[in-house]
């Protein structure tokens, strides 16, 4: 069983940024992929950005390509998702997730562990 506590959320101006962490606990960091998720209100889960296990292969959504960078330190179990040029429509739950899968990682389906969330506010 994996646990993965989010941090680094908050209100921000637009074109501010801010930098999401997530701590991992309970399994075997190295082997899974993780993945950013965010949820604004009234709409549906969105994939933001992952990157998998081994190879560390990067996916991000268009949207924020150019402005949001994943990495990860297997190390320190933790996985960071630094956040430039923020934008109102950013505004959002944002989540972190696990998966043992290494292909089609930009769909919640394939992540088996959650956390509870971190709260982004971008302000106009």
């Amino acid at each position: 069983q994996v646990q993965l506590v989010e941090s680094g959320g908050g209100l921000v101006q637009a074109g501010g940024s801010l930098r999401l962490s997530c701590a991992a606990s309970g399994g075997r960091f190295s082997t899974y992929s993780m993945g950013w998720f965010r949820q604004a209100p009234g709409k549906e889960r969105e994939f933001v950005a992952a990157i998998t296990w081994g190879v560390g292969n990067i996916y991000y959504t268009d949207s924020v390509k150019g402005r949001f960078t994943i990495s990860r330190d297997n190390a320190k179990n933790t996985v960071h998702l630094q956040m430039n040029s923020l934008k109102p429509e950013d505004t959002a739950v944002y989540y972190c997730a696990a998966s043992k899968a290494i292909m089609r990682v930009t769909t919640s389906d394939h992540y088996d562990y959650w956390g509870q969330g971190t709260q982004v506010t971008v302000s106009s």
